[in-house]
């Protein structure tokens, strides 16, 4: 039976969140992606709130993270073990009772694995903001069973299995889950039997409208890993001959890289300023993940441009086919360039204002009013 999410906490029914102890969880400090967003927007709504994290490099903070108190573990002695954190996953669990969170009123947990296995204080309120139950525990097990060679599988099997019993173990100690689409909420209810609310990620959405006369590229932005399926996008450009711009970091860069013929580029991190011009003309934003929402999409409409995107997931509670872009059905090359020919017909019918118009249901301003209801028990 799911365990209610109504909680008495150290909070009580307030009406100001001042005087508040609030701490923050988020396992990897590492990249600047869609969670790190959410991070920057607690930051920003809470002040002087102290942050965790299992693994933490400085110079990949934004702006807003920089000078903040950031507590982080062992790991995070070791600089090269960001390249190989998602093999790291056994010792989560040890490495995030290194962290003393007595005395706090609030801990917001946020991201996957090891951020809400936390030990809080009899009393303290615990929300999790939960972008997907971990992954490679549950819906993406069997993917990532059979990446690994057959030796190493029984392991991984055993492994995993101890991993999953925690994670379900530490899911009904959170007092309030949040969830970042209704697409999660449905996935927390399916593997942790546990209801949730929906408040999506923020997003600025406050941007310079696309020109009518865009330039002659695609974009894509987002983390360079597997799941996010650019390997398509790059071969569907290549096939078609058409520019495409790839911004982002991760493991997958090389092999992209490698990949990009002569009308493909991968950027890799762009600063913010080269980000917002890359936005404002390109000609229409490709995405091809499974994702569990997709805050570049958001920040794509922000600018009123069109996606090109795999319909499905959380990408169906942004965007609707034929207002604000073209969606395909599959998560194959050919049924991308089908996409790009098909939005290429019918480019015009695109209209900026009209797109901008429906990201401001992700302001950050909406965000915020739903966490502060949600710590002030309202």
């Amino acid at each position: 039976m799911a365990k209610s999410t109504t909680v008495t906490s150290a909070a009580g029914t307030r009406d100001s969140l001042e005087g508040l102890r609030i701490a923050i969880v988020h396992p990897f400090l590492i990249s600047q992606g869609g969670g790190e967003k959410v991070i920057d927007a607690l930051a920003r709504m809470f002040p002087d709130a102290e942050f965790f994290a299992l693994l933490l490099d400085r110079s990949s903070l934004s702006g807003q993270m920089q000078g903040r108190t950031i507590h982080t573990t062992a790991l995070s002695r070791f600089p090269r073990l960001k390249r190989f954190y998602q093999h790291l996953s056994p010792l989560y669990d040890l490495a995030v009772r290194q962290f003393d969170l007595r005395g706090f009123d609030v801990v917001i947990s946020s991201g996957g694995p090891g951020a809400k296995t936390i030990r809080v204080d009899p009393g303290c309120l615990h929300i999790h903001y939960c972008h997907s139950p971990v992954r490679y525990l549950w819906d993406q097990y069997e993917v990532w069973l059979k990446r690994l060679p057959v030796a190493m599988r029984p392991l991984f099997a055993l492994s995993a299995r101890r991993q999953r019993a925690r994670d379900f173990a530490a899911a009904q100690r959170v007092d309030t889950f949040i969830a970042n689409s209704n697409y999660i909420g449905a996935r927390i209810r399916r593997y942790y039997q546990r209801d949730s609310i929906t408040i999506y990620p923020p997003v600025v959405v406050d941007r310079p409208l696309s020109p009518a006369e865009r330039g002659d590229y695609y974009l894509t932005v987002g983390r360079l890993v597997p799941g996010k399926r650019t390997d398509l996008l790059v071969e569907a450009c290549n096939r078609l001959g058409r520019r495409l711009l790839v911004a982002g970091q991760g493991p997958e860069y090389e092999a992209l890289k490698a990949a990009a013929g002569p009308t493909v580029e991968v950027l890799g991190r762009v600063d913010d300023a080269v980000l917002d011009d890359l936005y404002l003309n390109a000609r229409a934003f490709l995405f091809a993940a499974d994702e569990d929402f997709g805050i570049a999409t958001v920040e794509a409409q922000s600018y009123g441009l069109p996606a090109i995107a795999y319909g499905h997931g959380g990408s169906l509670e942004i965007l609707e086919n034929g207002t604000d872009s073209v969606l395909f059905a599959e998560q194959t090359v050919d049924a991308v360039a089908a996409a790009i020919r098909d939005f290429e017909a019918r480019e015009a019918e695109f209209r900026a204002d009209g797109i901008r118009r429906r990201a401001q249901r992700f302001s950050e301003e909406v965000f915020i009013k739903g966490i502060r209801d949600v710590v002030l028990k309202r």
